[in-house]
């Protein structure tokens, strides 16, 4: 495995707890990585930095590849989102969210892997609101044939690549007939055009969100525009025991941003109560990344070597609490590092 500068963004409530444990256990699996740490969120506000300081983003722009945990939005008033934020300076279109059931974790449902695409620069999310008279405001959704061919374009390929074989688009186009008329067109277009070996079906999002609590093993990959992927990929993540079980990556043309997708939960940082796992499994994902983008067969076996021994950890019964366990941050790290090697 060749080494690699990586940005890592600790985030602030728990971030910089399950950030630790999962340095930790990359260094004891193996993964050659040399950490470029950055703040972001209120633990830069706390050091008299900006939300999102350009450094961080330029350093991450200089490496390519980063991993982050949570940061704090204020609800209603403050700052605007850094992951909205980060998205948008780094140009990181595709977020990505593996759902998928995991043995030890008991839930509603059974064999649930589903793969959600989301939109990441658009839509809702441009952040374009405007208050148009006292207790009038508007905010502006914004679809683009750029974005929503290559959204689709990355869908399909993503699809094609992992043997998947069905994309279904969620939508609203019945009532937003420009909007997700739009996304929905382009959709079709580059299925047609490009991936027609692929299955491919269009769903209204209220019957679609109903028939994922129904049977969500009749959907593969998901796409969505950017708030309803937003949505979805926390509903599915309720499918499988929760966010802190789920992990996530925002991918460019340039650069990529894995990153736990939950809360940065300020009622229990310093506690030592997190689960690491999210961010750890986004770290998969990270070495997954490198190993394709690199070529290098090493960093994808220290990815695999990872998931294999959280994978025993959860089925031995060893978790932390949010997931029916009694394991602390650190606890839970080490359990997973006693397995790495089976």
């Amino acid at each position: 495995m060749n080494e690699y500068r990586v940005v890592m963004v600790p985030g602030d409530g728990i971030g910089p707890e399950v950030s630790a444990a999962v340095q930790r256990i990359l260094e004891a699996a193996g993964a050659r990585i040399a950490w470029v740490e950055r703040p972001a969120g209120l633990a830069a506000v706390e050091k008299g930095l900006e939300p999102l300081p350009e450094e961080t983003v330029a350093t991450i722009r200089e490496h390519s590849v980063a991993l982050k945990g949570p940061c704090t939005t204020p609800v209603g008033e403050g700052f605007t989102s850094v992951n909205v934020g980060l998205r948008q300076a780094l140009n990181l279109y595709a977020a990505v969210r593996p759902v998928r059931s995991l043995d030890g974790v008991e839930t509603r449902y059974r064999d649930v892997d589903i793969v959600i695409v989301r939109e990441n620069t658009e839509g809702l999310y441009s952040g374009i609101e405007n208050e148009i008279t006292e207790g009038v405001v508007t905010s502006l959704k914004v679809a683009t044939e750029k974005a929503s061919t290559r959204i689709a374009e990355w869908a399909f390929r993503y699809s094609k690549d992992r043997g998947l074989k069905k994309v279904t688009v969620f939508h609203k186009a019945n009532i937003m007939k420009l909007s997700d008329g739009l996304f929905i067109r382009c959709a079709r277009a580059v299925h047609e055009a490009r991936f027609p070996e692929l299955e491919y079906q269009e769903v209204i999002i209220d019957a679609g969100c109903m028939r994922l609590v129904q049977d969500p093993s009749q959907f593969q990959v998901l796409l969505l525009e950017n708030l309803y992927g937003d949505v979805v990929s926390d509903l599915c993540a309720g499918l499988v025991g929760g966010l802190g079980v789920v992990p996530g990556a925002n991918i460019g043309d340039s650069c990529a941003v894995f990153e736990a997708v939950h809360g940065s939960a300020p009622d229990i940082a310093g506690q030592g109560k997190a689960n690491p796992l999210a961010l750890l499994m986004s770290a998969v994902m990270m070495l997954n990344h490198l190993a394709t983008t690199h070529g290098d067969e090493g960093c994808g076996q220290v990815g695999t070597r990872i998931k294999a021994a959280y994978n025993e950890a959860l089925a031995q019964g060893q978790k932390t609490r949010d997931i029916g366990g009694s394991l602390g941050t650190e606890e839970f790290a080490t359990a997973v590092i006693d397995r790495l090697d089976g």
